[in-house]
């Protein structure tokens, strides 16, 4: 069975790799990037208000372009002190084109007079599981932490080296692949994901294009 993971991000196909792996699926599909899609396919553009929203414009836009059954999340940093921000525009948050160094810059400038106790956070993830012809099923979780005034760790990507979860005392940046995978909004979602896939296989197999 092929699955399009729509994501041009190394971050999460690792991510995403090794939840399918752990969950027993690597072996029972075949997984696709964007780069394995027809040339000349438009990027999607994520203009929609929330995470669900985009998540959901990803999987439907790219599983109409491909034929394939597609994948996608859309996900993200929300700031209690900033009102949720960047939120949906993580990603960019220091602008085009995306640019973590430049992003968690931006972000610790922000912050930089915001209280210890006021520093809360949390990470975001939608996913949407789509068919050419049909939507099929959207989740999503999250993880609470609180931002740090400098990074740590070496591991991860985007604002993780800044992600302190204080039951830890580690960044999302200072976490295995397996640790991160356990406890990261992306890895609970894509657990929900997963748990749906399971239950609806034999439906999702006889709908899938061969």
């Amino acid at each position: 069975m092929k699955l399009l993971i729509a994501t041009s991000n190394g971050g999460k196909l690792v991510e995403i790799r090794h939840e399918l792996a752990a969950a027993g699926l690597a072996d029972k599909l075949e997984l696709l990037t964007l780069k394995d899609i027809a040339a000349g396919v438009p990027d999607v553009v994520e203009d929609r208000p929330t995470f669900i929203g985009n998540a959901t414009k990803k999987s439907r836009h790219y599983a109409q372009h491909s034929g394939w059954l597609t994948l996608a999340d859309d996900s993200g940093l929300c700031v209690a002190a900033l009102g949720d921000g960047p939120g949906v525009k993580s990603a960019r948050y220091a602008g085009e084109p995306c640019d973590n160094a430049a992003n968690n810059a931006k972000l610790l400038a922000t912050m930089a007079s915001v209280p210890d106790g006021q520093r809360h956070a949390k990470f975001v993830c939608a996913m949407a599981l789509t068919l050419p012809q049909a939507d099929l099923a959207v989740v999503s979780d999250e993880v609470h932490g609180i931002i740090l005034r400098s990074p740590r760790g070496q591991h991860g990507f985007g604002y993780d080296p800044l992600f302190l979860i204080p039951a830890l005392n580690k960044t999302t940046a200072e976490l295995s692949t397996e640790e991160k995978s356990q406890l990261s909004h992306r890895g609970k979602a894509l657990r929900h994901m997963i748990a749906w896939m399971k239950e609806n296989w034999d439906a999702l197999h006889a709908g899938i294009p061969t």
